[in-house]
């Protein structure tokens, strides 16, 4: 059974020229990124292919190029979501 893996992004166009991996973890840490986002009104999306990508990119780096379209799709999503 594999463990369930969670990545957190931040995105301030102020200061980034694209989201950052901002926390990643597998199992209770997974749980404890999951939690807090839930307990903030982060809205969370689950894309296990997505996460596995995420989870390579040291933490506080910047996606890569190859990531921003299906970010870009997730981010338009959660806004979406958190307007309903």
């Amino acid at each position: 059974m594999k463990e369930k893996k969670a990545v957190a992004l931040r995105y301030n166009r102020e200061i980034d020229n694209a989201p950052r991996v901002v926390a990643k973890g597998e199992g209770y840490i997974a749980d404890k990124i999951i939690k807090k986002a839930d307990e903030i009104g982060i809205p969370i999306k689950e894309d296990k292919e997505l996460v596995n990508l995420l989870s390579s990119i040291p933490l506080d780096y910047e996606i890569p190029p190859e990531l921003y379209r299906a970010i870009a799709e997730i981010f338009a999503y959660l806004y979406k979501m958190s307007k309903k």
